[in-house]
């Protein structure tokens, strides 16, 4: 069935020129499969495909079913072939999409002959990339696509689709014609200050519109955060003493029995990952082997390794059996001391009190009571589980999503380290820009903190350059009105 089709002429006589080679690719996964597809994009696509096929006319958005040919006639597969007129289409170019059987052999004999009639092995994101550079797709779009095929969770998936249909780079152009407002006034006011309508620097009109500016990008930032969290998750690596609980813990969290777990101290030899979800957050959980002297060389190894990855981890949870440390004279606090050397941020540190189950006498009970006031009084926060039984284990992923600061919104957005980065750039510039403006009145100088604003904002999208903006800043605005 085609698909809606647009009033144009969409003739193959009036495709895409481009000094692009054209391109093509298995889009489908490697192994078996039912359908198989190979795309390709740029001006010869089209071509290709009516060479491949021994047809003469493809009509646009509509599938046909052909037989797709060796250059002896023989017959390679058969499947369908899509195509889509640029630049009505994915990459803004003409595309071809070869729907055959999802056998890997016929695939690659499909995208030999396909390479035999003039196209080019795509390299990586080179779809992705003709699009944004014919401006079909923004930067914040183009990395969406790669965050909702890596998503690990529903959340992840549902929030890099969002940004995909350009709900995040619609907030990033709104902040920056914000941005823009401001400087046309800004930049006129510093050209022409004879106007009698631009004194900016007195009527109190530019500092309103700067710190609502401001405020909004705190907003987006805050939410970019989020996104970030969802995309990335956090790296939480598991430490302590030898026997304290550790691998038990981690599957308990996973669900399932991933560690070995036994009553020798040093079972666990090395690092052992697992990514789990829980409460919307991605956990990569590292479980290490038991903090302790040893003279065993592969111990003695597997320790190292633990210490390596205690400093990489974004969160720790330093774990301790509590019917055995809290019988000692060390409270929590200073084991973790002796474990890491120092003691760590409170930030990132989360006390786990492991076989609280066991604790059934009062004198046990007023010590961790005693214990847990101890660590809060100096910033730290304690959760008492058992791994045992997994009372306290939803406590624990509580209190670690809200420890990160994890707290999505429905309406969340995909982020990346890079914006987060920008955003935290453009806020800086902002401020400087305003303290510019009301401590020093230094028009040319919140000028120039406005432009350093702009141009960091606009690393997001990739779809403005400092210099396109002025020239927008002058050409809309009509000075002497």
């Amino acid at each position: 069935m085609a698909l809606a089709a647009d009033n144009l002429d969409e003739s193959p006589k009036n495709s895409n020129v481009s000094g692009l080679p054209t391109i093509a690719a298995i889009a489908t996964p490697v192994g078996r499969g039912g359908v198989g597809v190979i795309r390709l994009s740029g001006a010869r696509a089209y071509d290709i495909a009516c060479q491949l096929t021994s047809k003469s006319t493809f009509t646009p958005r509509m599938a046909s079913f052909c037989r797709f040919y060796q250059a002896d006639g023989t017959t390679i597969d058969e499947g369908l072939v899509l195509y889509f007129k640029g630049p009505h289409s994915f990459t803004g170019e003409d595309v071809i999409e070869l729907q055959g059987h999802g056998g890997m052999i016929l695939q690659n004999q499909l995208l030999a002959r396909v390479f035999e009639l003039g196209a080019k092995q795509a390299g990586a994101g080179e779809f992705s990339y003709r699009a944004f550079d014919n401006d079909k797709l923004d930067l914040v779009q183009a990395e969406a696509i790669a965050d909702a095929i890596d998503a690990t969770s529903a959340a992840a998936a549902s929030s890099a689709i969002r940004s995909l249909s350009g709900e995040f780079s619609q907030k990033i152009n709104q902040l920056l014609e914000q941005l823009i407002h401001l400087r046309l006034h800004v930049e006129a006011a510093i050209d022409f200050p004879d106007e009698e309508d631009v004194d900016f620097l007195s009527d109190g009109v530019i500092q309103d519109k700067l710190e609502q500016t401001q405020s909004k990008i705190q907003q987006v930032l805050a939410t970019a955060k989020q996104g970030q969290l969802l995309r990335d998750g956090i790296h939480v690596v598991l430490a302590g003493r030898p026997n304290a609980g550790k691998s038990s813990l981690l599957n308990r969290l996973a669900g399932q029995e991933r560690a070995i777990v036994t009553d020798v101290a040093g079972t666990t030899r090395d690092t052992l990952q697992e990514t789990v979800v829980l409460n919307g957050l991605t956990l990569h959980l590292t479980d290490t082997a038991g903090l302790r002297e040893t003279e065993d060389t592969v111990e003695r190894i597997g320790i190292e390794r633990a210490r390596t990855a205690i400093t990489q981890a974004d969160m720790l949870l330093m774990v301790y059996d509590v019917t055995r440390d809290l019988a000692s004279d060390r409270t929590p606090l200073q084991l973790a001391e002796q474990l890491f050397g120092e003691l760590p941020e409170a930030k990132r540190l989360l006390i786990i009190a492991n076989k609280s189950d066991l604790l059934n006498d009062n004198s046990s009970e007023e010590r961790i009571a005693t214990s847990q006031a101890e660590i809060k009084n100096h910033g730290y926060e304690q959760v008492n589980v058992s791994c045992e039984t997994g009372a306290g284990i939803d406590d624990l992923v509580e209190t670690l999503c809200a420890k990160v600061g994890f707290h999505p919104p429905e309406n969340s957005l995909i982020a990346r380290t890079r914006h987060i980065d920008a955003l935290r750039r453009t806020a800086d510039s902002l401020v400087e820009a305003h303290e510019q403006l009301t401590v020093f009145k230094a028009g040319e100088l919140v000028a120039e903190s406005l432009r350093q604003a702009q141009q960091s904002l606009g690393e997001i999208t990739g779809e403005f350059s400092a210099d396109d903006l002025l020239g927008k800043i002058f050409g809309s605005f009509c000075i002497g009105k």
